[in-house]
């Protein structure tokens, strides 16, 4: 049996093209960067080229670029960096209820340490108010972070418009743009932010390497100590063959975005349809014109999502229940529950299909009609709802 594999939103297969592109550097141009001899230089020039094809991308200098981990490091350095690193202006920081943990958990650790956080809820698409970012504003506030792209419902944040709104306001803006890389346009000139995270694994490059981009008169804290490589921002010889991979897929993905949109929106339409078709009883959750392509979230009443999950997996489909990093909780993501409230039924039944490299039409359609199966025999049994 072919399997059809749904959860490129958890993660994405590497295009075998970055693959090859990457394989020179794992075994030609294997020197250190800070080595000043041939094959430290090749390292060098190699890095440099990636930089700059990033700050390309984003229109932005090359020397913003910091190299990193991936996503988590990347919010961290952004989140923790910047709040020690401008604690004396402030110790004040807004960010919102529906954050991937790599960013909630950063800003609960800094309330441990003295900070003060500001959560601000979101409505039933997932969609925060601009005003309320404006009300949530005081003289001590130094940073507000609010993801691009939701992860899990695929809600699309309004972040230049509060980019606009923070223009007078000493506080920096933040985003989390790690699921929305790919598919939005990430000119930071257009988005009106200060520091933006990406990572490599979402947009078929490879795991653990990623970016974030600092505005050049934006000061950070260094994450750990060391060499002084990153320009003294990331201490440790820099991952060459990563790197390369990182700047190639973001190319790649910047550059087909808009046929990929079309792409995805087809197939989100077309799985629905098949549901309709089927009879079957759905909701689809996140925004309904602000949304990313490439994510399909539904809530199935009446259906156990551990078991539905399970079936999926057994028919050859695999999605999941929301964020990757809780997956096998029992408890409903917290997104869905800011969006819905807690004990509410609708959090409680949802999947999140997502689309990406490889995926084809004729997958998407024996993906619906075999989860419509599924979902009538659930529904028809009514089973107890955890």
């Amino acid at each position: 049996m072919d399997r059809i594999y749904l959860d490129h939103a958890a993660t994405s297969p590497m295009h075998p093209d970055i693959l090859e592109v990457m394989m020179p550097y794992l075994t030609e141009v294997f020197g250190n960067a800070s080595s000043i001899h041939h094959t430290g230089r090749r390292a060098r020039q190699a890095l440099d080229g990636a930089r700059a094809m990033i700050a390309t991308e984003l229109n932005v200098r090359p020397q913003t670029i910091l190299f990193t981990s991936g996503g988590t490091e990347s919010d961290n350095i952004a989140i923790q960096g910047y709040a020690q690193a401008n604690q004396h202006k402030g110790r004040h920081i807004i960010t919102t209820q529906v954050e991937h943990h790599a960013v909630l958990h950063t800003c609960k650790q800094l309330e441990q340490l003295g900070f003060e956080v500001t959560y601000l809820p979101v409505d039933e698409t997932g969609m925060i108010s601009v005003e309320d970012v404006d009300a949530a504003l005081r003289e001590d506030t130094i940073l507000v972070t609010v993801m691009l792209g939701n992860n899990e419902v695929g809600t699309i944040q309004p972040i230049s418009d509060i980019g606009l709104k923070l223009r007078d306001h000493q506080a920096v803006l933040h985003t989390d743009a790690v699921q929305a890389a790919g598919s939005i346009d990430l000119s930071i000139h257009q988005l009106q932010v200060d520091m933006l995270s990406v990572s490599a694994h979402k947009v078929n490059g490879p795991k653990g390497v990623g970016f974030l981009y600092i505005g050049e008169d934006i000061k950070v804290t260094p994450p750990f100590f060391g060499g002084e490589q990153e320009r003294k921002r990331r201490a440790g010889t820099e991952n060459i063959a990563g790197i390369i991979g990182l700047a190639e897929s973001f190319k790649y993905a910047c550059y087909n975005q808009e046929e990929k949109r079309k792409q995805y929106r087809t197939y989100k339409e077309r799985f629905s349809a098949i549901l309709e078709h089927e009879e079957i009883q759905f909701q689809l959750n996140g925004h309904e014109d602000s949304q990313l392509s490439h994510i399909l979230n539904i809530s199935f009443p009446r259906v156990n999502v551990e078991s539905m999950l399970v079936n999926l997996d057994i028919a050859g489909i695999e999605a999941s229940s929301g964020s990757a990093c809780t997956a096998g909780s029992i408890e409903p993501s917290h997104v869905l529950t800011s969006m819905f409230g807690e004990g509410n039924e609708r959090a409680k039944t949802a999947i999140r299909f997502s689309f990406g490299l490889g995926n084809t039409e004729s997958e998407i359609e024996r993906a619906a009609q075999e989860t419509a199966k599924i979902v009538k025999r659930f529904q028809q049994q009514q089973p107890f709802i955890v």
